[in-house]
């Protein structure tokens, strides 16, 4: 069996909506709002909240993977991990990275390229006490990234927390909290026929204001 597939006939046509100058808000986190409303009311994602992060590693090479995001503010994007993962060491080396969101069902991504950055502590705290006793127990088992000999060795050390934290509180740990990314450009893409795709970008001016720009497709 040949170990290759031609996908040149791969085929969508994009008609479902239209991204305008005229139609979109001064400020990029508000058309953000207005699509990811719209996407969970279309109720044809599973998580619309997933995106997809990239990093610069400490190899030199960009690595993507797909995390989820948790809240966001006027300010920026927020999703939590483990500081001593291979994208916290990255992210400590060089800041910059790009995150995008792709939502198939209504033809739309989300493009953002911004600077991440630890939030506070006291956000890290709450947002690891709103978490599921198994997820809290989870993020300190795991010592993210590392390479770990097998699944029984990460189960037996998971029975060994729930052991020791048996009707204990469980208390975040310090190498594990919240990134919030704050962007420089967000591209919004809307697909349409015959590849003339809408692509709408925001980029932040010295004086905070965000510059609108229309790029081909």
């Amino acid at each position: 069996m040949k170990s290759e597939k031609d996908l040149s006939d791969y085929r969508k046509v994009y008609e479902k909506s239209e991204l305008l100058e005229t139609n979109v808000p001064d400020n990029p986190i508000q058309l953000f709002q207005i699509w990811f409303y719209e996407v969970e009311k279309s109720g044809g994602v599973d998580e619309a909240n997933a995106m997809t992060i990239t990093t610069i590693g400490l190899d030199g090479f960009p690595k993507n993977r797909v995390v989820l995001l948790k809240k966001y503010t006027e300010e920026g994007f927020i999703f939590y991990t483990n500081y001593n993962s291979e994208k916290g060491k990255a992210i400590t080396a060089n800041p910059n990275v790009c995150i995008s969101f792709f939502w198939p069902n209504i033809e739309r991504q989300v493009i953002v390229k911004g600077k991440a950055e630890k939030i506070s502590k006291n956000l890290s705290d709450g947002y690891f006490e709103s978490r599921p006793r198994g997820s809290q127990l989870g993020a300190i088992a795991s010592d993210q990234s590392a390479v770990v000999s097998s699944r029984e060795e990460l189960e037996s050390a998971l029975k060994a927390l729930e052991a020791e934290y048996e009707n204990k509180e469980i208390v975040r740990p310090d190498y594990w909290g919240g990134y919030i990314i704050k962007p420089i450009s967000i591209e919004f893409w809307q697909g349409r026929p015959n590849r003339l795709h809408d692509r709408i970008r925001y980029t932040l001016q010295k004086d905070y204001n965000w510059k609108i720009e229309r790029l081909n497709p």
